[in-house]
């Protein structure tokens, strides 16, 4: 049986003519390989790539880049404002090899061979929100890590359309305005708050947006800020009411400060959420919340009548944010 020759044959060291199939084989799987990019570029419905996408696509030579000198030729009135941009300290590192114009432009001689061509040269004004954001963050990805998880980032609005390199309207961050003039344009819903009678004084300018918020992205809602320790970043300013406390109200743990207190403008000269403090309280300690808060149901008797119009519950609550005498924030 099987004398003729063995069942299993291998490719090496078999004999010559012994498999006539393998030199055709061999011929058609070179032409398959060949064949799959000529076939692939030119598959219906592809677009070619755009301009500045393709110009980045390959890296640059380093015979491609002119220098910054050669950019000032054309671009006078921008190289000389770029004397007074954060971005110039970084140019004068590791001997004047550091950030140029290249650094966020892209190489600058098929721009200049070709006469300014636009197309030849990365515009930041002109490319999309992704290409920009990749762009600075090549630089800036430690300082804002949080960026492209963040409501900013995922609306598109790119780094540009906050900041500007060569016509910043602030020295500090480059930005197209100052705060809050710059968060006012896309966030007027915000503006009404801070005209009302009792505010954080954000107009006046004693406050920024950035103190409570960070554009650039952060794990809390609202992209506020955190402090060392993790609590809410109204702590950073009422040290008071940080705690820790040997009673402390429950509910500022579980829902934070804007359980009862809004940040940017109230009726209220406490920020709280309703114009009567009374009215406040109630919505916890009352009878009717008695099965969804059994531990929050005030006394009965005159001293607490449920009534919104009596005296101030903190009146006699003083240490209402916590307490270390009494469980019931007395002093």
């Amino acid at each position: 049986m099987h004398k003729d020759r063995p069942v299993t044959q291998f490719l090496i060291g078999a004999a010559p003519g012994r498999r006539p199939g393998l030199r055709a084989w061999m011929w058609l799987l070179g032409a398959v390989i060949l064949c799959v990019p000529v076939l692939a570029s030119a598959a219906p419905g592809d677009k070619p790539a755009a301009p500045q996408a393709a110009a980045q696509a390959q890296p640059a030579a380093p015979a491609d880049f002119v220098g910054a000198e050669t950019c000032a030729n054309c671009h006078e009135e921008v190289a000389k404002g770029f004397a007074n941009n954060p971005h110039t300290k970084l140019a004068l590192e590791h001997g004047n090899t550091g950030v140029t114009c290249e650094s966020c432009h892209g190489a600058g001689g098929a721009h200049v061979e070709a006469g300014g061509d636009a197309t030849k040269i990365f515009n930041p004004a002109k490319a999309s929100a992704k290409e920009v954001d990749s762009k600075c963050l090549g630089c800036h990805a430690g300082a804002h890590p949080n960026f492209l998880r963040s409501p900013h980032a995922k609306a598109n609005v790119s780094c540009t359309g906050c900041h500007s390199v060569h016509a910043s309207q602030t020295p500090e961050h480059l930005l197209k305005a100052s705060q809050p003039t710059l968060c006012y344009q896309c966030h007027n819903d915000v503006k009404p708050a801070f005209d009302m009678p009792f505010h954080h004084r954000v107009n006046e300018g004693l406050i920024k947006c950035a103190d409570c918020h960070d554009p650039h992205g952060t794990f809390q809602g609202k992209m506020l800020r955190s402090t060392a320790d993790q609590n809410a970043i109204c702590v950073t300013c009422h040290t008071e009411k940080a705690g820790p406390f040997v009673y402390e109200h429950p509910v500022i743990k579980t829902e934070g400060c804007t359980s009862c207190h809004t940040p940017h403008g109230s009726q209220n000269p406490r920020l709280l959420t309703v114009s009567n403090l009374n009215t406040l309280c109630l919505q916890c300690h009352s009878a009717i919340n008695a099965v969804a808060f059994p531990h929050a149901v005030s006394p009965s008797g005159p001293a607490h009548s449920q009534m919104s119009t009596e005296v101030a519950c903190t009146n006699c609550h003083t240490q209402i944010h916590g307490s270390n005498a009494s469980e019931v924030f007395f002093k």
